[in-house]
């Protein structure tokens, strides 16, 4: 019987995949406890929370037309260099210049080592980087 209890909540995680990834870091944990709760009780609800939350936390890539912009949009005349390591998820230093992308208020971009890098104007975290 756990045997199937297990394949059924195997079930529901990969039915829900598609809608983790979409869906909000609260939505997500949520999700995941019910999920955990179905497969390990009380603990399985905490640990599938947690999985969940994370799950929910990852930044969904920008659309088509901001990365294509962001590919064609002119290099700065002056080289920016930075010694901190470009991670997508984490903001870009204070005094990195960031470029808002004209059609699409949400996005920003800035060119760092050589690389272009979407990021999220207001906090200036990584979205993408671009290779």
């Amino acid at each position: 019987m756990n045997i199937k209890l297990v394949g059924f909540a195997v079930g529901v995680l990969m039915a829900s995949t598609s809608a983790f990834a979409q869906s909000s870091t609260v939505t997500s944990a949520a999700g995941g406890a019910a999920t955990g709760a179905i497969v390990g009780g009380p603990v399985g609800a905490a640990v599938g929370g947690i999985v969940g939350g994370v799950a929910g936390s990852v930044i969904d890539p920008p659309p088509p037309k901001v990365v294509t912009y962001v590919q064609q949009a002119p290099a700065p005349t002056e080289r920016v260099v930075v010694k901190e390591r470009v991670v997508v998820g984490q903001p870009l230093p204070e005094t990195v210049v960031v470029t808002p992308i004209p059609d699409d208020p949400n996005y920003a971009y800035a060119i760092i080592n050589d690389q272009r890098v979407i990021v999220e104007p207001s906090s200036r975290k990584v979205i993408q980087v671009i290779q």
